[in-house]
């Protein structure tokens, strides 16, 4: 496998995994036992660079200078809600480019969602990420910084983690696999992969290939339609995968897992939330092992699309119900921090 290469064109010590940094010890003279020191101090330590890690020699410090990319990001602000236990994150990365991550706190522990491109092409009608388009894929590498950082900025171990921030995870979708490999493996992280859920727009291809490669992660499916046409007014996606061939993928998803499905679904006022599209989104999910998670939508200043109200949603909810589905109301936390993707950095664009 062809080695990734970071940002300066040196490879990415960080995205190796732990076999391939032994084979690199190797070949620069070193003991295999030190890419187990630098391992454990990456992904365990969560080290923000080489001098923290003590037990490596000076030397061996300035080989990897030489030789390697060391990815950590730096946090250029921290949005803090007043409302919940929410915290919002602007990341720099070393080109300069800037991400978003989401840290929530729940009952159940810590959620961190990251984000797996700078931009998205994918171009949602309601999403502030897509507005200028995808400047870049993420490395692996950081993608588990964004993980690693807010760790170590909040003192809080990480339990769940959701790839649903900027970008299109199955865009990018080569690093993406690295990424769960070196987030899950028992030497780094750990992570167990169902306490880790990718969401994609429906890039069906990909999600037949993720179908295959014997994973335990949880899918989402960003729907926010009951039929083709609407679908197509809000996801470009739409005009190139039929709804119902988007569903079949997801069955094939299930099928090949049986890890069970969310389908995620933005409450606009007047445009998706009747009676109708209630009714129609419960005929299209008959027989799905599913959930559906209702997100009233997140105003962004660059669309009037408004989010239904609460009665609405619960009304929604209910006839989604009464055809056995499964059906949450996603808790809006995070709202008074720009708490929806694209908002923070595409106002701190704005200002610079």
């Amino acid at each position: 496998m062809e080695l990734i290469q970071g940002i300066s064109g040196k490879t990415d010590i960080k995205s190796l995994t732990l076999s391939e940094l032994t084979q690199a010890m190797k070949e620069m003279g070193e003991p295999a036992f030190r890419a187990k020191q630098l391992y454990e101090w990456m992904h365990v330590k969560k080290a923000r660079d080489y001098d923290e890690m003590t037990n490596i020699s000076k030397a061996l410090k300035e080989k990897c200078r030489e030789n390697f990319d060391f990815v950590s990001l730096r946090a250029e602000m921290v949005q803090e809600s007043k409302l919940d236990d929410t915290k919002k994150f602007l990341f720099v990365l070393s080109d300069g480019n800037m991400i978003e991550s989401v840290f929530m706190k729940y009952k159940f522990g810590v959620s961190v969602c990251i984000s797996s491109q700078v931009g998205c092409r994918m171009g949602c009608k309601f999403c502030a990420s897509t507005i200028d388009g995808v400047v870049r894929n993420l490395l692996p590498s950081e993608m588990l910084d964004q993980i690693y950082a807010i760790s170590r900025i909040t003192g809080e171990k990480v339990g769940r983690v959701v790839v649903m921030g900027s970008g299109e995870p199955l865009d990018n979708y080569d690093n993406l696999l690295r990424f769960i490999e070196l987030l899950s493996n028992e030497d780094g992280m750990n992570l167990g992969q169902r306490n880790l859920t990718v969401s994609t727009c429906g890039i069906v291809p990909n999600i037949l290939r993720l179908a295959e490669e014997k994973l335990a992660i949880n899918l989402a499916l960003s729907l926010h339609a009951s039929n083709q046409d609407k679908r197509m007014a809000l996801m470009p996606i739409a005009n190139k995968y039929n709804i119902k061939e988007v569903l079949n993928a997801c069955r094939t998803y299930f099928d090949k897992t049986g890890r069970q499905l969310t389908f995620e679904y933005s409450l606009v006022a007047g445009v998706n939330d009747t009676d109708e599209d209630a009714r129609e989104l419960s005929e299209l999910l008959s027989g799905f092992n599913c959930v559906v998670n209702l997100i009233p939508v997140n105003p962004i200043k660059e669309r009037d699309f408004r989010p239904t109200d609460r009665t609405t949603a619960v009304a929604f909810k209910n006839k989604l119900e009464k055809s056995r589905i499964n059906v949450t109301i996603r808790r809006e936390m995070g709202r008074d921090i720009d708490g929806a993707c694209g908002q923070l950095r595409r106002r701190r664009l704005e200002e610079s």
